[in-house]
């Protein structure tokens, strides 16, 4: 049986630092961290996506966090075909990911932006999440074996936004494609009410790494703000239908990764403290009276580290961006 570590996607979320969940004392840069990281196992980080990560914040993250801990790293979005600010560029370079040599650099920032993690053995994997018109098809499959190829080694997970790639008929296939590459398939629990809702399927790809990513069930998916799209306060009914799912994940792989994307106040906190419970099978906690304290949350046995990862792309001193 795998490991399953469950934590959520960001500790430094606006709207979560807001919340009071972080105790007085620890609602610093540092101290947030080593907050949450008494708490969880896994985190995400998804300031990655929007800006490339720097080394010395991987370093500091590493310094930060005990053994054990990972960090799922999100991709920047120049590499999952996502649109990207020039802002947000180093180095003034044009976000054209048509451009062989700006792809390229942007491949070799990024890499050397983890390297510190993964020295460490905190990579718990590099997440490459596809924007809605990202469809199964020829150019699909070429850039996801391009993605496979640069990141030679590296513990990958891949999430499809669009629904055609789990929908019976090609699931099969995109199965066989990603267990080709050695790629781990991302779940995900979202509304199954939206043209674009992604079906709850759980198939397994690597035997090393399973991922599932709850965006809550909000139906203003794809739509409303940020707040609308993932304003969605799990109940244990809701987390209670994952629990087979997550346990025949854990029996095909060596760790499964259980993350709460639902990040609008405390909600993804909440809902991955009670998913650990129920995983751990405790009973089910009475409504709570008023003032009432709940009970200390002590965080799982770590899990084993990470392989390090080759860069297929050379790294350098370069400072990376963000």
């Amino acid at each position: 049986m795998g490991q399953i570590l469950v934590g959520t996607c960001s500790w430094t979320d606006r709207a979560l630092v807001g919340s009071g969940w972080y105790p007085p004392g620890r609602r610093d840069a540092e101290g947030r961290l080593r907050h949450y990281a008494g708490q969880f196992p896994v985190v995400e980080v998804d300031a990655s996506y929007y800006a490339l990560p720097s080394e010395r914040n991987s370093r500091l993250w590493a310094e930060r966090t005990p053994d054990g801990f990972v960090f799922d790293v999100k991709a920047f979005s120049l590499l999952t075909g996502h649109p990207t600010r020039e802002a947000m560029m180093p180095d003034g370079l044009r976000a054209d990911p048509r451009d062989p040599a700006v792809l390229d650099e942007v491949w070799a920032r990024f890499a050397a932006g983890i390297e510190p993690l993964r020295e460490a053995g905190r990579l718990g994997s590099v997440l490459f999440q596809f924007p809605p018109w990202f469809r199964p098809g020829q150019r699909s499959e070429a850039f996801l074996r391009e993605c496979a190829e640069r990141t030679e080694g590296w513990p990958v997970a891949v999430e499809f936004r669009h629904p055609s790639w789990w929908e019976p008929g090609q699931d099969e296939a995109t199965g066989a494609l990603l267990t080709r590459h050695g790629l781990a398939a991302v779940a995900v629990d979202m509304s199954q009410t939206l043209p674009s809702s992604v079906p709850p399927v759980t198939p397994v790809t690597s035997p090393r790494l399973s991922v599932v990513r709850f965006h809550g069930r909000s139906t203003a998916w794809g739509t409303g703000s940020k707040e609308d799209r993932f304003r969605h306060a799990y109940d244990e009914d809701e987390l209670a239908e994952w629990l087979p799912r997550v346990r025949r994940l854990a029996e095909r792989t060596e760790q499964v990764h259980v993350l709460f994307n639902n990040c609008c106040g405390d909600a993804a906190v909440r809902a991955a403290e009670t998913m650990r419970r129920l995983l751990d099978g405790a009973q089910p906690v009475a409504a709570p009276l008023p003032r009432a304290r709940s009970a200390p949350f002590a965080p799982p046995t770590p899990g084993p580290r990470p392989t390090p990862a080759r860069s297929s792309s050379s790294s350098s001193s370069r400072r990376a961006a963000g």
